[in-house]
């Protein structure tokens, strides 16, 4: 059942335990427990029913091209078991065309099924990130591991350090001073949230403001607390992610390739239902007669037999015009596509994602761990000098938490001085982080700001030469080491063992610090402070110069040190004061827990007296930098017409600085119109919204929670966009699941993200996208070449087979044989082609439009050009060997054939009326001779040989036209075949297949074909060859527009 909306964050704890009549010390009864749970049900995440398989089946078959084919397989069937019937034989040859045409539908559906139950496992992943049990107050007693499913709202839950949150809840009260939860995955935020049990206003606020609720699925990572639960299942932030994540994947619409292929399927269709209209009216007259009887039609005569022989060819035409093999062809183009750009660190979960990358309009991009390390370090930090008004400002390099990653800039303090000593030592022992290595990335432990000083640290190095030179053979010895998974901080080392911790004063939200006490080498103790700069300066009275002297804070100084301050945060930098204190009265001769002042430790109220009259070292500037290479990914985006669009979790000031480092803003471009918060962007009317997303240039969303990714992207789709998303988090996964490309971090990825996307960052990085997207440009250029081809192809066998009906003659070509050619012998070349070499300028063209043609109209002028001289060629020289004795020297008739007139050919079907005519047999390859019982059948069982030619200069043209198909507009001359090696090795593989058919018997047999004499190939390759030169004066004439049109439009 539905929860009522109740703002738990902006009540009192004491207002919410009234609101689920709960006792903190004693929890729910059981009884109530079972009331609730019949109103609110189980606290789990419901499955939403997927689609049956039979469903996912016939789906398979809702595509236009599919349904073409089924119709085609069936009518093909039909007339094949007729012509059993009717000669008294079953053989297999008359079922091969109908068989091969289901198999293909049938490997196309598997393929279609696998892919849709792949893609909803991101729910599944969902699931895994559910708490499996907790620790809950029920009838005034702990239950240690009550499963969490069991939870109900108004249920008391304790929270400790490790633990995952099992629902969202209200935190009631604190067990100790601080609590932080990586809540990164839900709400894309790079640290650890600081939470607390004070009442949050207003009551609309974002996910990331609701500092006092905790949230499912997230991780405690310090402190422990007591909570409330107040949602559980579907009514979690998780389970409205997975609501957002079904909900999206309903609105999948299709690729823009799948919609070209639509179209052209539909056009196809009608074009070939008119062709075979026409085709069967010319020939009426054959099938159908009559006398006229005073104005009205008389012996009306049928013949059934003469009438499915011309629904034979209207089938044969059929089988002509549609391209059986581009299915198989664009699948095995893709999955090619999708082993190159592997190589490139993009892996492609879903094929079609390949093309779709190709025509993308816009990137929405998050900001941690894609345009950034997701790794904090330091990039400057800065003390006083010999003066108070004067600043040393020192610059580090390095990007990760790789001590070796980068330096200091002009590091000349290697003999540290008195100040440097100090800021080191609170650094490396005022910090409870670590770093380990997992073979690829640095990675920490703790908190990563933590982790980024304790970086610094060993990049400052120690005072003692002798130390230093140590702890740098140590760490060569390292590198040689089999287990270098933990990493060796030397100089961390050495100032911890200095300088013996004592006591801990954890951080709290009122002071915004954090200390410890040491015990000095001197044998005195010693405060270590670090915290919010303007806290420490509020109580500090002293400062440190270089030299280690003390002098008292100023305003003048306390203004520099604000002043400089303000300039490192507004570089995006997140700022820490450090701060030490000598004179610890009471505390100065602490030693452990029995100590008379220890009782003051306990108390966090005390801390803020502890540490006053502080003594301020310096500040030091942390961030999460941006990747080295996203700067040129930006640029390339910017050339390629590519707009950037950052999304992020991230404060409003922290997004902005990234994006003007990475130079998707300039220094000092006005970010007004350009920069939102997410609420700020919601609260847009809707034609602001699209005006603001229709801009020119990028734009950055911070405080962005789940609802607004999906909202832009929706209305970006909606603008017609081609949008790619990139993210990582739970919380990215709706939009991953909206956007016409879902792109997945591999590296810091939350599975539920990678579930959800269609590629998956294997490195993590920006630029990797823009690699995918010029290969997918590239790939989508390679489809065109071989969907033109196939279809030039396509377009020649039906002329062939319309001039056949036209003029009467018998087919020269059977179906099983056009399905040979489309499917086998085109296949090869198609598939090379999609090896073709991308444009040089590739990425300096601006998208294609989704609704571009796959074919525009010069190209369809071409290609029914080049079918004309296909279907001339084909019929051509089914002719001549009926009709002519030789043809360019070549002699035609040294097999013994009979010559007839075209006459006689034209009207072969009223060959039992003449008289005195016969047939003699003819001799073909193999030495088999070819016999007549009735001389008739010299135009059906006879025209073997001249069929054979037929079927051999369609193979051979298609393959000289595939050479035409390597540039669109490039002649052979300037884009010669040897650019792409795989094309003339897909020839030779086709002419081989081909030549199997001729000289193998039992194929031969099986496809209607004989062997040929070499005497009958040199025919072949003459009447063939001419396409090329067909096609380059085509191709000369279109590059000459196009010069004309440039050229016009620049005068």
């Amino acid at each position: 059942m539905e929860e009522r909306p109740f703002p738990a964050w902006s009540w009192s704890v004491e207002q919410c335990l009234k609101e689920y009549n709960v006792k903190l010390d004693k929890g729910l009864s059981s009884y109530e427990v079972e009331n609730r749970r019949d109103r609110y049900g189980w606290n789990e995440l419901v499955k939403e029913k997927g689609k049956p398989l039979w469903r996912l089946v016939l789906e398979q078959f809702d595509d236009m091209l599919v349904k073409i084919l089924m119709v085609a397989a069936f009518i093909s069937f039909i007339l094949a078991y007729m012509h059993g019937s009717e000669s008294d034989e079953s053989g297999f040859e008359a079922y091969v065309e109908p068989f091969v045409i289901v198999l293909i539908l049938v490997l196309n559906a598997i393929v279609g099924v696998w892919q849709e139950t792949n893609a909803e496992k991101a729910l599944e992943a969902l699931k895994e990130m559910q708490c499996e049990s907790g620790r809950v107050l029920r009838d005034g007693f702990l239950v240690p591991d009550l499963p969490a499913r069991e939870l109900v709202p108004g249920d008391v839950v304790e929270l400790q350090v490790g633990d995952k949150v099992p629902a969202d809840m209200r935190i009631a009260a604190l067990k100790t001073s601080t609590l932080r939860l990586e809540q990164s995955a839900l709400t894309g935020e790079a640290m650890p949230v600081l939470k607390g049990s004070s009442p949050i206003f207003p009551e609309e606020c974002e996910l990331q403001a609701k500092e006092n609720m905790v949230f499912s699925g997230t991780t405690v990572v310090n402190g422990s607390c007591v909570c409330i639960v107040v949602c559980t299942g579907m009514n979690t932030e998780i389970g409205k992610i997975q609501k957002q994540i079904h909900e999206a994947s309903l609105e999948e619409s299709d690729t823009p390739l799948k919609k070209k292929l639509d179209e052209f399927g539909s056009r196809l269709t009608t074009a070939i239902g008119l062709v075979c209209l026409v085709v069967w009216l010319i020939n009426y007259k054959n099938f159908l007669s009559w006398d006229m009887v005073d104005g009205w039609p008389a012996n009306v005569q049928f013949s059934f037999e003469k009438c499915t022989y011309y629904f034979k060819i209207a089938v044969a035409l059929a089988v002509a015009a549609i391209p059986e093999g581009l299915p198989a062809v664009i699948t095995t183009c893709l999955a090619l596509g999708t082993r190159k750009m592997a190589q490139k660190n993009a892996i492609v979960r879903k094929l079609p994602s390949v093309e779709t990358l190709g025509c993308t309009t816009v990137i929405c991009s998050d900001k941690t761990g894609t345009l950034t390390t997701n790794q904090m370090a330091v990039a400057e930090f800065f003390t006083l000098g010999g003066r108070t008004t004067t600043c040393r400002i020192f610059h580090v390099e390095g990007t990760t938490y790789d001590p070796k990653d980068g330096g200091i800039v002009d590091w000349t303090c290697y003999n540290m001085d008195a100040n440097l000593q100090v800021m080191a030592e609170i650094c490396a022992v005022c910090n409870d982080a670590g770093i380990f290595s997992d073979g690829r990335l640095f990675r920490a432990t703790g908190l990563p700001t933590e982790a980024a000083l304790k970086v610094l640290v060993e990049k400052m190095g120690v005072p003692d030469a002798k130390m230093r030179n140590k702890i740098r053979d140590i760490q060569l010895v390292a590198n040689y080491l089999i287990d270098r998974s933990t990493v060796k901080l030397g100089c961390c080392e050495w100032w911890t063992k200095r300088s013996k911790r004592l006591a801990t004063l954890e951080f709290d939200r009122v002071r915004k610090s954090m200390s410890i006490i040491v015990r000095e080498p001197t044998g005195h103790n010693r405060l270590l402070v670090k915290g919010a700069v303007e806290s420490l300066l509020e109580r500090s009275t002293h400062v440190q110069l270089a030299d280690g002297s003390l002098v008292p804070m100023d305003e003048p100084c306390r203004q520099l040190l604000l002043s400089r301050h303000s300039e490192m945060s507004s570089k995006g930098l997140r700022c820490l004061g450090l701060a030490y204190k000598d004179e610890l009265g009471e505390f100065s001769d602490y030693h452990s827990e029995n100590h008379p002042a220890h009782k003051k430790l306990l108390d966090p109220a005390c801390y803020s007296s502890i540490e006053s009259d502080l003594i301020f070292v310096g500040v030091v500037g942390l961030r999460d930098p941006p990747r080295d290479e996203v700067h040129t990914a930006i640029e390339d985006c910017k050339g390629a017409g590519i707009k950037v669009m950052v999304i992020t979790g991230d404060n409003k000031s922290t997004a902005e600085a990234i994006c003007r480092e990475i130079k998707l803003f300039s220094d000092r471009e006005d970010l007004r119109g350009k920069s939102f918060t997410g609420n700020e962007f919601m609260a847009l009317s809707p034609s602001q919204q699209i005006e603001t997303l229709s801009k020119p240039g990028g734009k950055v969303f911070s405080r962005a929670e789940p609802r607004h990714k999906q909202e832009i992207v929706r209305m970006l789709k909606e603008m017609g966009e081609i949008v790619a998303m990139t993210g990582d988090g739970v919380n990215d996964a709706p939009a991953l699941k909206l956007a016409d490309i879902g792109i997945a971090m591999g590296i810091t990825g939350t599975e539920v993200a990678k579930e959800a996307s269609d590629m998956v960052l294997a490195n993590d990085n920006f630029s990797t996208i823009v690699l995918a997207v010029a290969e997918g440009r590239s790939i989508y250029n390679n489809m065109k070449a071989f969907i033109r081809y196939m279809i030039s192809s396509n377009v020649g066998e039906v002329i062939s087979i319309f001039l056949t009906a036209a003029l009467g003659l018998p087919e020269c070509m059977i179906p099983v044989q056009l399905l040979w050619v489309n499917l086998v012998t085109d296949g090869p070349p198609a598939t090379a082609l999609g090896f073709n070499p991308p444009d040089v300028g590739i990425m300096r063209k601006p998208p294609r439009r989704s609704d571009d043609a796959l074919i525009n109209s010069w190209v369809l002028f071409r290609y029914l050009i080049i079918g004309s001289y296909v279907g001339i060629a084909t019929v051509g020289i089914f002719i001549l060997w009926y009709t002519q004795a030789s043809f360019m020297g070549i002699n035609l008739v040294s097999d013994g054939h009979t010559l007839v007139e075209l006459s006689q050919l034209r009207n072969w079907g009223e060959c039992s009326t003449w008289s005195n005519f016969s047939a003699a047999p003819y001799m073909v390859g193999g030495g088999h001779l070819i016999t007549f019982s009735n001389p008739c059948d010299y135009f059906t069982i006879g025209k073997v040989k001249a069929m054979t030619l037929s079927l051999s200069v369609l193979v051979a043209i298609e393959m000289f036209n595939s050479l035409n198909a390597l540039s669109e507009d490039s002649s052979l001359l300037t884009m010669p075949p040897w650019r792409n090696p795989w094309l003339l090795v897909a020839m030779s593989v086709s002419f081989g297949l081909h030549c199997l058919i001729l000289y193998v018997p039992i194929l031969a047999n099986t496809f209607g074909v004989v062997p040929l004499s070499l005497n009958e190939w040199l025919l072949v390759i003459l009447v063939s060859i001419p396409v090329i030169l067909i096609d380059e004066i085509l191709k000369f004439v279109g590059r000459s527009q196009r010069y004309k049109v440039k050229k016009e439009k620049t005068a």
